[in-house]
């Protein structure tokens, strides 16, 4: 039996949605990662129950933290996005936790760099707080290994495709690390392919924009220190339009309603299976779709077959261009290019 609501929140499905294509359905994905940072934290004496932990973000951490708190009796304040609606604040608000939204703000790198700005100030005036720093700390790694022990349990590692949003790199990275390091000392045949926003520096794509807008919580706008390139074999870049066309399909076919990064994985993920007959293919859903309701959900009508949508294969990302791309990365370090080839 669970002994908090995060436990359960955090722990996802996996649902076989088609042949070879596997869902690992979160409610709430980053609950799992901060349960893991606060514990560690916690038996590692970086920090005792009571003090304050602190954050910036566009929505899902926010909320996983808090819940992380409540668990470990810890403060929990955020500086948010503007991104994060009334529903969410108002959880924040009842669970205890402290929270400041930024002012509207059209640019995405101007709200990041300002949240981060804000959390410099708040630590110099409160020293004793501790900064989670989602984006930079390896330790939110730690919570995807019982993840990855799951998944290997019902797929069997070998011969995997997962499929997620990059991010932070704390999901897909981790799950690709745990997975690909077998029990028996091996390491496992398990391909990491990331899911990119036009518009993103995590893998050099800042030079693109989307039409629409950025899929929050896939990508970034300034560079990010916890994602590990080499880990990652091919990257697709994915526009909105496409993104919701994916999140409605999904939906439609296989009644999982989740969110848009979800989507655009989903997408991609179908693709990477045409591509391998004999791979299974795993795609990470981050989060329900309650928040997209508005801005994708019922706008459905405006959802292409997917049939009618497919990568533009590229090797130079001088190339990339919405509303879908594809390309090798090959595990290359850092966002160094990567050789030009293309794997047969």
């Amino acid at each position: 039996m669970d002994q908090h609501i995060a436990e359960a929140v955090g722990r996802p499905d996996l649902i076989r949605v088609d042949d070879r294509l596997v869902c690992l359905r979160f409610e709430t994905m980053k609950v799992v990662s901060a349960l893991a940072a606060v514990r560690h934290l916690l038996d590692t004496g970086a920090v005792r129950r009571g003090d304050t932990l602190l954050d910036s973000s566009s929505g899902i951490y926010a909320y996983a933290l808090a819940l992380a708190c409540h668990r470990h009796g810890m403060r929990c304040h955020i500086v948010g996005s503007t991104t994060v609606d009334r529903a969410l604040r108002t959880q924040l608000t009842v669970l205890g936790a402290t929270w400041e939204r930024m002012e509207p703000c059209s640019d995405l790198k101007l709200d990041q760099k300002r949240r981060v700005e804000r959390i410099h100030r708040i630590l110099a005036a409160h020293p004793e707080y501790h900064w989670m720093r989602q984006y930079h700390d390896d330790v939110h790694y730690l919570g995807y290994r019982a993840i990855a022990d799951r998944v290997r349990e019902a797929t069997g590692a070998d011969g995997l495709t997962v499929v997620g949003g990059v991010g932070s790199g704390a999901s897909t990275g981790a799950l690709a690390r745990y997975l690909r390091a077998a029990p028996d000392g091996r390491t496992a045949d398990v391909e990491l392919v990331g899911v990119q926003p036009y518009g993103s520096v995590t893998f050099g794509a800042e030079h693109t924009s989307d039409p629409e807008i950025i899929i929050a919580g896939i990508g970034s706008s300034i560079p990010f220190g916890n994602v590990t390139h080499e880990l990652y074999d091919t990257l697709h870049w994915i526009s909105f339009d496409a993104a919701l066309s994916g999140s409605v399909d999904l939906l439609r076919r296989h009644a999982v309603f989740a969110g848009l990064s979800t989507g655009a994985a989903y997408l991609a993920a179908r693709h990477e299976r045409d591509r391998a007959p004999g791979r299974t293919v795993l795609f990470v859903a981050a989060d329900t779709g309650h928040r997209y309701v508005d801005t994708v959900f019922a706008r459905h009508h405006e959802a292409r077959p997917l049939t009618a949508l497919a990568p533009q294969e590229i090797h130079d990302r001088r190339d990339l261009s919405p509303p879908w791309s594809r390309m090798e990365w090959n595990r290359a370090p850092g966002s160094a290019a990567p050789p030009a080839t293309v794997r047969t």
